[in-house]
């Protein structure tokens, strides 16, 4: 059991997005002031109780990255004693008795992402994508999971549960996590299913109908400490089956499938309402620029870190 420790919120941006042609989509401003998607997450996390941030990163993008958003952000979190830093996830960073094979080009996926952080990460802890808008009721409910639950037992975690239709894009396919829970709210298992749609019928994938209030994963954890050893070990028997396979990925959520399926870890899924979104392809942010304009009209994000009174964020 662990004492009580403000959580930290690990940013995976590691990632050019394949689909998004002409850019590295995390960079890419959307709000009415420039903001980028990042900008509202991390408000949204301070505002909630995260006090460490961690960037995973890739060393090709870290000077753009600094440049657009680390430089700006570090001098304004430092002033409200949050701490800011970079994790890399690089294709050679492999346990030992492993290499590169001839011809991998990318890292190896959303679990590697998350081990990159592993010297830096203390306390329990949340994961998110850089290019999602998650929505605050999302970080206000794991962060305070991570204060309460997860430092009574090393073993519970949790996820963020969107609605399946809150996540959907008009400009083509998603794949999302598609889960299944008990009567208590707790993640039985979890399918990453690729191909998800709207159609005129409803919401499709290979020919499977989904309902549109099916609950699913937009790869926001919480987690902790210990997990990281076990994620460890995982990613070693990964390894010894797939080394050799050029576009393999270790993915969080199929890892952490596999924990469940054996018995091995509770995840309480968290449900939220907010509709999530993101720039998955480059017709999509027009949308993400107009909803940004109407939340900020709203008055929801009034003091956002671009505009620089960040310290009236803090709860």
């Amino acid at each position: 059991m662990m004492g009580q420790q403000n959580p930290a919120l690990v940013i995976m941006a590691a990632g050019i997005g394949s689909r998004y042609a002409g850019g590295i989509k995390q960079l890419e401003p959307v709000g009415p002031n420039g903001e980028l998607i990042i900008d509202y997450s991390i408000y949204d996390a301070v505002q909630a109780g995260f006090r460490k941030i961690i960037f995973v990163i890739r060393h090709e993008i870290e000077q753009d990255f600094r440049e657009i958003i680390g430089n700006r952000l570090e001098k304004k979190l430092d002033k409200l004693g949050i701490s800011c830093c970079y994790a890399f996830q690089e294709l050679n960073a492999l346990p030992e008795g492993f290499s590169v094979p001839s011809g991998r080009t990318k890292p190896w996926g959303t679990g590697q992402a998350v081990l990159s952080c592993k010297a830096m990460i203390q306390e329990p802890f949340a994961v998110i994508n850089a290019d999602d808008y998650y929505g605050k009721e999302a970080f206000r409910k794991i962060c305070c999971f991570l204060k309460e639950k997860a430092q009574q037992s090393d073993h519970q975690f949790c996820m963020a549960g969107f609605v399946l239709k809150n996540t959907l894009s008009e400009n083509g396919a998603v794949t999302r996590g598609i889960c299944q829970m008990d009567q208590d709210g707790y993640l039985q298992s979890i399918h990453e299913t690729q191909g998800i749609i709207k159609t005129a019928d409803g919401i499709q994938a290979d020919g499977r109908n989904f309902a549109p209030d099916a609950i699913v994963s937009m790869n926001m954890w919480g987690l902790t400490p210990l997990f990281l050893k076990v994620l460890q070990q995982g990613f070693l028997d990964f390894l010894k089956e797939h080394h050799a396979d050029l576009k393999s990925e270790f993915l969080l959520p199929i890892f952490i499938d596999q924990l469940l399926r054996e018995k091995r870890a509770s995840v309480q899924v968290l449900l939220t309402q907010d509709q999530w979104f993101g720039v998955t392809y480059r017709e999509d942010r027009d949308y993400v620029v107009k909803a940004f304009q109407q939340l900020m009209m709203r008055g929801e994000y009034e003091d956002i870190f671009l505009i620089g009174r960040v310290e009236e964020c803090l709860p």
